[in-house]
């Protein structure tokens, strides 16, 4: 039996320091997972035969997935308790992850990914949810900090121990890695963190779930399909028209419903639309660069895979460093100025690694990589901070839910969009004048394809010129993110209000319910 306490706060319960490792724990999982995946694509494109575009999918499926339930989850966190639903989406996402390393095809390793999307949908917004309850204005951007270090800190081990795994076992190995991490945050939330959950939520709408995410799967499969078939083929046209239908036909459902499940009312607070956006963004180079920079530092530079986790360190590096240095600067000068110069500074580091040529050795890349992760950490923190803050409690599932959904879409069309953009570039500047049909085609796939072709005919001018290609796909890329990254600067510092403007919401205690777990819930 539950008990439900009314008077109790846990924003004065000194357990929430408990609580917050155990959330801490739960990110460091996706976040590890986020990586470990990305270094192992040029590995298991050769062992498996996958295209760009397939290997597009295998990073794509958790991410549309994710963001296609993240909203319901939310909710379902609000209405049966979130620490119950976080504890399901780890066991969810250990089930994928061992699924996983099981199979031995690419459609099984994107399904697997899907499964782990379920997962990670319900791990991410429930995480972030729980903190305005826990935590009260003045200590939740250290703790928002504290949830998106883990996360962070999981980039850089899930490549140095994905590439270790990859020297010596089998690509399957980056997913079964996953099922203790998982089990030791399940193990985490059962022992240490407090039940919450807003009862009176709206309740979970199928109709809307459905067209999330078919509205998001044909969008993504229409910006993956496009460089090859051409962005005027008739069928990329109208999976791009179906996309904005369904989309149209969730925003009109979800305005006309009484109680959405889709908040959109929450978007006409103007400080969190511009967060959510900055975030966004963020999120958006962020994808895009951690898809394309792995095959650079493999397959062109020549590194094995535990090299490779290594070489990404100076990007995490600096992502830490901006986590944790972020508060006092936000205390001095407000968040408006933190995040415009997070994404001035994520700007330069991008436009700066464009200037990447075939000659360059890895040093230059280290630099606009440390770069890089600075201006990620500075914008993201504080643009998650305030997003939060300027939600009321009895609403943080839903709005948490929104805000990551966005955030994960952004991920996603990041992945989808720049990946084609670097194909279509890297197609286009390839030159396969005299190989036979088949393998110029598996050398036009990838970079990792066009060398293993290279190897196996003695092809010295094939690699240069695959290496070339590449580098121009890849720089060109790197251009995009850093005019994205400018533009955005320039409309925080323009539209995000002042501190004295937004001061962070006071809830009180009873717009919340706390539930304090007894035996019985922790067992569950």
């Amino acid at each position: 039996m539950v008990t439900v306490t009314q008077q109790h706060d846990p924003r004065h319960d000194a357990r929430r320091w408990w609580a917050l490792g155990a959330l801490v724990a739960s990110m460091l999982v996706l976040g590890f997972d986020m990586t470990i995946l990305n270094v192992a694509l040029p590995t298991m494109a050769r062992d498996l035969g996958a295209s760009t575009g397939e290997q597009q999918w295998m990073a794509d499926a958790y991410v549309v997935v994710f963001a296609a339930l993240m909203l319901p989850a939310g909710l379902l966190g609000d209405r049966f308790g979130r620490r119950r639903m976080l504890i399901t989406g780890l066991g969810v996402f250990l089930a994928g992850s061992l699924a996983g390393a099981l199979v031995d095809d690419v459609t099984p390793v994107i399904v697997a990914r899907a499964l782990m999307g379920v997962g990670g949908a319900l791990v991410m917004p429930l995480a972030m949810a729980v903190l305005p309850s826990l935590f009260g204005p003045e200590e939740r951007t250290r703790a928002v900090g504290a949830v998106s270090a883990a996360s962070a800190l999981g980039l850089p081990l899930g490549p140095i121990l994905g590439g270790w795994l990859l020297d010596h076992f089998w690509w399957g190995s980056v997913f079964l890695v996953n099922v203790p991490m998982a089990a030791i945050g399940i193990a985490a939330c059962v022992f240490l963190l407090p039940e919450t959950r807003d009862p009176a939520s709206p309740k979970v709408d199928a109709v809307s779930t459905a067209l999330t995410a078919a509205g998001l799967s044909i969008l993504i499969y229409a910006i993956i399909e496009a460089p090859g078939r051409g962005w005027g083929d008739p069928l990329v046209l109208g999976l791009f028209a179906a996309s904005v239908v369904l989309i149209a036909l969730l925003v009109v459902r979800e305005r006309r419903s009484a109680r959405p499940m889709l908040d959109l009312s929450l978007l006409a607070q103007r400080g969190f639309l511009l967060n959510t956006l900055a975030a966004t963004l963020v999120m958006f180079v962020l994808s895009g660069l951690m898809f394309v920079l792995p095959p650079y530092l493999q397959a062109v530079l020549g590194n094995d895979t535990f090299a490779t986790g290594v070489r990404m360190l100076p990007m995490m590096g600096g992502l830490l460093i901006a986590s944790r240095g972020a508060q006092p600067l936000l205390a001095k000068f407000g968040a408006r100025a933190v995040i415009s110069a997070g994404l001035v500074t994520l700007a330069f580091a991008a436009i700066l690694g464009s200037r990447t040529s075939v000659d360059d050795g890895y040093g230059f890349t280290a630099l606009w990589l440390s770069i890089a992760g600075l201006g990620f950490g500075f914008a993201v923190v504080p643009a998650m901070s305030a997003a939060l803050g300027a939600l009321p409690r009895d609403r943080a599932g839903s709005g948490s839910g929104l805000l990551m959904t966005v955030r994960q879409v952004g991920g996603a069309i990041g992945i989808a969009l720049l990946g084609s953009l670097l194909a279509g570039a890297y197609g286009d500047r390839l030159d396969t004048s005299g190989l036979p049909h088949g393998a110029a085609d598996a050398a036009s796939d990838s970079v990792v394809g066009a060398h293993v072709i290279a190897a196996q005919l003695g092809d010295r001018a094939l690699t240069a010129s695959a290496n070339a290609a590449y580098l121009h796909g890849m720089d060109l890329v790197l251009m995009i993110s850093g005019i994205a990254a400018l533009v955005t600067a320039l409309l925080a510092a323009a539209l995000l209000p002042k501190p004295e403007t937004s001061p962070a919401p006071a809830p009180t205690p009873e717009e919340d319910t706390a539930v304090a777990p007894t035996p019985a819930d922790a067992g569950q």
